[in-house]
């Protein structure tokens, strides 16, 4: 089966699952039981395989949980950070969910165990809440256990179907697939921003080789807005071939997603040893100091937030604010969190981020923000992407690129507003390596990587250009768009206009001799 295949069929399958509890739970709150169902499936899964070490002998569903000695478990928990009993597996439970009348709360005490395993352990802070958000006793699976249980048991069959033998050899990313068909299906009818909190593959394919350009290896990467860690997440997907020595780090303030991330990790075989999610304020309360700086950044923070700015007066003094000598505007943080990345960033690596159109362009502090990464060379390239290539968001958005290591002053401007295909209700950018026929992921990356002239589509801007047009770092400033139109040769144009003038004139004598021919005759009757 091919990975449009799988594509195609996990949608439908979740289509139907969706069908079976319509009406009851809001699509928005069925979208956290759907990739609820399939972590516990994933977990369970690779639990079991942890466990038999490929012994075709070892059927660890079929084991009795009496048989697990205190040793099994400890040097489980230390190798995988968590434990699940046989009798605590996805597909156990699943198997009899139908007819199991306590289905809802032996769920929450599996969970909760499964959670709890890891406590004491290194793996406790990233176990912890893993399920707060399936609740399985929640009034939202409907008003009695009955309907809960029937609920819960339509997710778990349907999930159960979905036959991609398992998750590391499926043909695409199970989890990122569901995640962002659900938001596309579900983000905008619930009236939620749902673009915030997840990358579209595509995008974040880009970001990522923007980030990790050219470096054979890394010591860590860092999403200071992580959201569900798709970025993250196609860092290692795409590089596999790369080192990234000490791991996968990233912070999230929205609690929901925070737990949607660490899941994330977990379903990409990313042990919990090298990863570290955190949840919070990155602003106001940034993690990882003690970890700088990496090598790789990537990030989509939300456009344009407010935070609480100027009127914190010892933000002026914070390490990541103070070099510029100035505040993002307390109704727009879009500077805050791109002088938090390039704080981070270390002296070899480079930050991409998708940044909101108008930080480019506006006056204030936000004009002496631009100046200063401008004044120390930070900015290697500003990328105009084409509109509607996010849920959510019609607009289209650009990607800033930062450097530490530049070799000239000058600043490359790339207009890729014009690449991108159409499909259903998003665009989207092509992936495809063929030379011959190169994607428009491919078509940026060789743009970027050459830093050659295009007209039209990328140029190269001096230091002092920038400086002299008020440190404007807008794309359409430096790069002429493409007229289109129908070029009218005016010369060829009057010379068919004169011969069709001359024509006419014939015509008319003609008519007029055939008229004066045709009242002689009627004259002479």
């Amino acid at each position: 089966m091919t990975g449009a295949q799988q594509r195609a069929a996990l949608q439908r399958q979740i289509w139907q699952i969706a069908n079976d509890v319509r009406g009851a739970v809001d699509g928005w709150d069925f979208k956290q039981y759907v990739l609820g169902a399939l972590f516990y499936r994933f977990i369970s899964e690779n639990f079991a395989s942890y466990i038999e070490a490929g012994d075709e002998s070892i059927r660890y569903a079929e084991l009795s949980d009496s048989v697990i000695t205190p040793e099994i478990k400890d040097d489980a928990i230390k190798t995988k950070g968590y434990f699940v009993f046989p009798s605590q597996l996805f597909a156990n439970v699943a198997k009899d969910a139908n007819t199991n009348e306590s289905l809802n709360t032996d769920l929450a005490t599996i969970f909760s165990a499964i959670e709890s395993s890891a406590n004491g352990y290194p793996s406790e802070d990233d176990i912890k809440g893993l399920f707060a958000d399936f609740d399985t006793t929640s009034n939202r699976l409907g008003n009695t256990v009955k309907d809960k249980n029937a609920r819960l048991a339509s997710v778990l069959k349907g999930v159960a179907g979905l036959d991609f033998g398992d998750f590391e050899g499926s043909q695409i990313d199970l989890f990122g697939d569901a995640y962002e068909f659900l938001i596309s299906n579900y983000a905008a009818n619930a009236g939620k921003s749902g673009g915030e909190f997840f990358t579209p593959q595509h995008v974040s394919k880009l970001i990522a080789m923007l980030a990790m350009h050219k470096q054979t290896k890394i010591n860590k990467i860092l999403d200071h807005a992580c959201g569900s860690g798709s970025l993250l997440l196609r860092a290692k997907k795409q590089f596999d071939a790369h080192i990234i020595e000490e791991g996968f780090f990233g912070q999230e303030i929205n609690h929901t997603t925070y737990n949607l991330a660490r899941m994330n990790m977990f379903l990409h075989n990313i042990n919990y040893d090298k990863f570290d999610i955190r949840l919070g304020n990155t602003l106001t309360d940034p993690q990882f100091g003690d970890e700088k700086p990496f090598d790789a950044i990537v990030s989509n923070p939300p456009y344009s937030v407010k935070w609480i700015g100027s009127d914190d007066p010892t933000l002026i003094n914070d390490e990541r604010f103070a070099p510029a000598g100035v505040l993002a505007p307390k109704s727009k943080a879009d500077f805050a969190f791109v002088l938090h990345a390039l704080s981070y960033l270390s002296s070899k690596g480079r930050a991409a981020i998708v940044c909101f159109p108008g930080i480019f362009y506006r006056g204030g502090a936000e004009q002496k923000i631009r100046k200063y990464l401008v004044d120390n060379n930070y900015v290697e390239t500003v990328i105009s992407l084409a509109p509607n290539l996010f849920y959510g968001t019609t607009i289209a958005v650009n990607i800033l690129v930062l450097s530490k290591h530049k070799t000239d002053t000058t600043t490359q401007f790339i207009d890729a507003s014009g690449l991108f295909k159409k499909e259903t209700n998003n665009n989207v950018l092509t992936d495809n390596d063929d030379p011959d026929d190169p994607g428009h992921i491919q078509q940026i990356m060789a743009v970027f990587d050459s830093k050659a002239d295009i007209d039209h589509l990328a140029r190269n801007v001096p230091f002092e250009t920038i400086a002299g047009n008020d440190y404007n770092l807008s794309v359409s400033s430096y790069i002429e768009a493409e007229d289109t139109r129908e070029r009218v040769d005016i010369a060829k144009l009057n010379a068919e206009l004169k011969t069709t003038v001359a024509r006419i004139d014939q015509l008319r004598s003609e008519i007029d001799a055939i008229v004066a021919e045709i009242e002689g005759e009627e004259v002479e009757a």
